[in-house]
């Protein structure tokens, strides 16, 4: 395990990026919230917490093992203007994982929001299988 790995994390509050542990964060790193500057001026619009609302709204339209773009809540929110949405709609979906609601993959393979470059797909987070019930008892 590197020391890296070993040190606490918390994902931003804006883009849903980790957030690793700095020395001179060592008194106030219960207070922070942002990975950056531009992320901290930024915030949470309305546009974002749309967009996450759209992620789940299509995920819940859909099998419980089928996928999305973030490029289609991009679409549904942004309508003719969606494609300057597409970064805010990734970031969705990375709180979203923070969250632990949903899993981001690429390939097919559950990737790491935080450092995955290219086409990704998102999808809820798979639930836990109830076991089976015989004559009423669980096996």
């Amino acid at each position: 395990m590197s020391r890296a790995s070993a040190l606490p994390s918390r994902p931003c509050a804006a883009c849903g990026r980790t957030i690793t542990w700095r020395k001179k964060w060592e008194r106030d790193w219960e207070s922070v919230r942002w990975c950056s500057d531009g992320c901290r001026r930024a915030g949470l619009s309305p546009t974002d917490v749309a967009l996450e609302r759209t992620v789940l709204e299509l995920l819940d339209a859909r099998a419980a093992t089928a996928t999305i773009c973030p490029s289609e809540a991009a679409r549904t929110v942004g309508g003719e203007q969606w494609r300057a949405l597409m970064e805010p709609a990734r970031a969705a979906a990375r709180r979203l994982v923070a969250r632990g609601e949903v899993v981001i993959t690429q390939g097919g393979a559950v990737v790491d929001p935080s450092t995955t470059k290219g086409p990704v797909r998102v999808r809820r987070v798979p639930q836990a299988v109830e076991p089976e019930r015989v004559r009423g008892r669980k096996r």
